[in-house]
């Protein structure tokens, strides 16, 4: 399974903020739309991310109180990308290694859509399940040998 049909399932769907933008808008953006990231777009360009993760630190380093920080103060600038022709095994293993939950996905140096962690699973459980449901199938119809 290619990264391309997780998006295709998934739907391309993009959440996002602008560097300008005050934190506390885009966590009420997250928190209303129930998702765990953002893609920070400027100048029709992506130019990070922004996730919990980046939340939470900035709400640790504010003591709670992020009133004056600006999304463009905590993005991860440069994320870790994906592209469409990726194998989702490959996708899994980059998310581990770079502990990344949320991964835009980039080709020729257009934004597809953002791939998370749980997208991804709910893709190797649906594949999975229709190969086992085949598998099922075939050792059903398996052709009788025993002579008659």
């Amino acid at each position: 399974m290619k990264v391309r049909e997780i998006l295709r399932v998934k739907g391309a769907t993009l959440y996002t903020a602008t560097p300008e933008q005050r934190l506390t808008v885009a966590i009420t953006l997250m928190a209303e739309l129930d998702v765990g990231s953002l893609v920070v777009m400027s100048g029709g360009k992506m130019v990070g991310m922004l996730s919990f993760r980046e939340v939470l630190l900035a709400l640790k380093q504010t003591g709670a109180c992020p009133d004056g920080v600006l999304v463009g103060e905590v993005m991860v600038r440069d994320p870790v990308t994906a592209y469409p022709e990726m194998e989702a095994n490959d996708l899994r293993r980059l998310m581990i290694e770079k502990h990344s939950r949320y991964l835009p996905v980039i080709e020729d140096s257009m934004l597809m859509g953002v791939i998370s962690f749980l997208d991804v699973a709910k893709a190797v459980l649906e594949e999975q399940g229709f190969e086992n449901k085949m598998l099922k199938n075939y050792i059903k119809n398996w052709p009788d040998e025993t002579p008659a």
